[in-house]
């Protein structure tokens, strides 16, 4: 058995007496490493929950990107994403506004916003986001802080947040689910899909489609490969959450059909509580690979749920896992969220470029974007089509969050490489070797594989209290109804925490550079970190057209152009990268931002027809980063090295030109070194309502 380190638990102890024992033994049973490596995780355990953004529970929490989130996409009026429009009855600005349970508790079973395949597609608006009042309703914008949802704030202390994790879908619970099972929603059309719905999320007896989905699911192909599994979950209630009762060979193997495969039925649609997850574990027969489907009122979703109920069933399931220390020592759970249902979430989701009327790209992409837009049409997803998001993109959809819950993952981390629910999948993949053909070649460029959420050479032992949660969950469960919060009448910024967490190194770098000497605005876009990535370009001057997005694989270039004259663009990519480049049009001034190991180079080189003066400037982390000035003559050219060791990797500097006083560009992010750092120092406070 794995030894329970006597100090932890005595650090404990006092805690302990009301917290169930097992989420103390969660916090101290360390990590059995026998290769240092992936091969140390034994079980593989994925609940998910159903439809929180990430905003609407952790835009307060310091460390992570919320609502102090220093870039917010620019909207028409000087306005940002913060201060929405709303077109109804009601005030005329809608920011995020607090639901605030300790005065009014009935606002933990807040009522649930549309949350389906058009109004998704509509409140995102290709990138615009500036519609999600309008199509998700004003309490959309509502949101949580720790003093609500306390036990949701202390896992993510404890463990490992994910805070750019995506659902892979715009839109609701069943194809998004298909996504986690089975890595796609068939977009060709040729098995049964595309789903864009929840037509197929019960058996055809209880209302569910007739005609099945035929596409292989990943459990089938754990079957296969010899790999344990199973699905926990109460048939009778499992709130429509298990996407398995859609396919054929499940059904087929339910009805007990000449040649079906009997197991399917038996781990993926058979009735297991929480008392034989629990019996699986404290016998050593917890499969390598299990999903966890909870009953409705236990889900989490707004209306027959709560997060109070929500994190009352995550600590169950944990208790169940950690009632025999030696599993949990080899164990790692995974618990996200399907969707969004609709509530707020402020970051533009990666998505392959929209086309504009013509059918042309808006952006581009080094990778094969096949299967990514929505480009069939099903008779079982009649009700669900709009012939004006005939090719849209499907995903990916706003983030929610994704607690990382095992020995290898505890210290109240954060992770902002990008994933969804594919992610879970490609996981499984480098575990296991089971390989997923479904999952598409985008996806696997833009989306990691989760195992940056781990340390499995040297699992840190941070420990973490964690808050008691049954007396919440009932009373919550004890509620008469759900409840529609009021929206204040002026909008007030929401403040996010200041300080900083823990952050795991990423991937990512990026060397992007504009050029105004030429006819037109010239865009250069180069990926020079080792994985792939989407970056969001608005354009500030037409606010009104969709963003241009490109998907740049590892060590690939893009170029761009925009109209000669005046122009303004704002770029975003992953963990607050931002480039923002304005002038009046025409300056022949070159500068690029160059990583030099921990240290940020900018060049300057200086093509106009008179000298320049140039002036560099810290808008964030002025400790560090010191004022530079230099004046050049034509042709002549300048660097400058600024050592970011005092700020982990980040940087944010403005340059511009007492000669061209319509000209200025900005350089911010963090850069990347393979090693842990972490989040950004500058960030907290209120959030950003209007445009700088």
């Amino acid at each position: 058995m794995t030894q329970i380190d006597r100090r932890r638990l005595l650090a404990l102890s006092a805690a302990a007496l009301a917290l169930p024992p097992a989420i103390a033994r969660a916090q101290a049973i360390d990590a059995k490493v026998k290769t240092g490596t992936i091969k140390d995780v034994e079980h593989v355990v994925i609940l998910m929950q159903e439809n929180r953004s990430f905003d609407h529970y952790f835009g307060t929490m310091n460390g992570v990107r919320g609502f102090a989130d220093r870039f917010p996409i620019p909207l028409p009026d000087k306005r940002t994403v913060w201060t929405q429009a709303s077109p109804k009855s009601g005030p005329p600005l809608i920011a995020p506004f607090p639901l605030n349970t300790a005065q009014t508790f009935a606002h933990m079973r807040v009522e649930g916003t549309p949350h389906n395949w058009a109004d998704a597609q509509y409140a995102w608006d290709e990138g615009r986001m500036a519609k999600w009042p309008e199509q998700k309703l004003a309490h959309s914008m509502g949101y949580y802080v720790e003093a609500d949802i306390p036990f949701q704030f202390a896992l993510a202390n404890a463990f490992t947040l994910c805070e750019a994790y995506h659902c892979s879908f715009q839109g609701g619970t069943n194809t998004n689910r298909l996504f986690l099972w089975t890595g796609t929603n068939d977009p060709g059309g040729k098995l049964g899909g595309p789903s864009i719905s929840n037509s197929h999320d019960t058996l055809p007896e209880k209302g569910g489609a007739k005609e099945p989905y035929l596409w292989a699911t990943y459990p089938e192909r754990l079957e296969a490969a010899g790999v344990s599994w199973k699905i926990y979950e109460d048939m009778a209630d499992n709130f429509g959450d298990n996407p398995l009762v859609g396919f054929q060979s499940f059904r087929d193997s339910l009805a007990k059909a000449a040649g079906s495969n009997p197991a399917l039925a038996a781990k993926g649609l058979s009735t297991q509580h929480l008392d034989v997850l629990r019996a699986d574990v404290q016998g050593n027969r917890l499969p390598q690979v299990s999903w966890i489907c909870s009953p409705a009122k236990d889900s989490e979703h707004p209306g027959p749920s709560s997060p109070a109920q929500g994190a009352d069933y995550t600590a169950r399931v944990l208790d169940c896992l950690t009632s025999n220390p030696d599993v949990w020592a080899k164990t790692a759970l995974l618990v996200m969220f399907d969707e969004n249902d609709g509530f707020f979430d402020h970051v533009p989701p990666p998505a392959p470029p929209s086309r504009d009327a013509s059918g042309k790209m808006l952006g581009g992409s080094t990778v094969d974007v096949s299967g990514e837009y929505h480009l069939m049409r099903h008779p079982t997803e009649a009700k669900s089509e709009r012939e004006d998001l005939n090719g849209r993109p499907y995903g990916l959809g706003p983030r929610a969050p994704l607690y990382v819950i095992s020995p290898w993952s505890r210290g109240g981390w954060t992770n902002a490489e990008v994933s969804d629910h594919t992610s879970v999948i490609r996981f499984l993949e480098a575990r296991f070797g089971v390989m997923e053909p479904n999952i598409s070649p985008w996806r696997r460029a833009v989306c990691g594989d989760l195992t940056s959420c781990f340390d499995f050479k040297t699992p840190n032992a941070a420990i973490a209290r964690m808050p008691e949660t049954l007396a919440t969950a009932e009373r919550a469960a004890a509620l008469p109804g759900r409840t529609k919060p009021p929206t204040p009448d002026q909008p007030i910024a929401p403040t996010q925490a200041s300080g900083v967490r823990r952050s795991r190194a990423l991937p990512y770098g990026f060397d992007v550079s504009a050029n105004a000497s030429g006819p037109a605005v010239r865009l250069s876009l180069r990926n020079t970190g080792s994985a792939g990535a989407v970056l969001h370009v608005y354009d500030r001057l037409r606010l009104g057209d969709a963003p241009r997005r490109y998907t740049l694989e590892y060590g690939k270039s893009l170029e761009d152009e925009w109209p000669a004259g005046p122009y303004d663009l704002f770029v975003l990519g992953p963990n607050g990268f931002h480039r923002h480049f304005a002038g009046v049009g025409g300056e022949a001034i070159s500068v690029s931002a160059v990583a030099v190991g921990r240290k940020i180079q900018l060049k300057l080189k200086n093509n106009e027809k008179t000298a320049q003066t140039f002036a560099v400037s810290a808008n964030a982390y002025t400790g560090t980063l010191k004022p530079w000035t230099s004046k050049l003559a034509t042709n002549g050219s300048a660097n400058h090295l600024w050592d970011l060791s005092g700020t982990s990797g980040w940087y944010d500097l403005t340059i511009s030109s007492k000669e061209s006083p319509g000209w200025s560009q900005r350089f911010a992010g963090r850069l990347e070194n393979g090693q842990p750092s972490m989040s950004d120092p500058a960030m907290g406070g209120p959030a950003l309502m209007s445009q700088a």
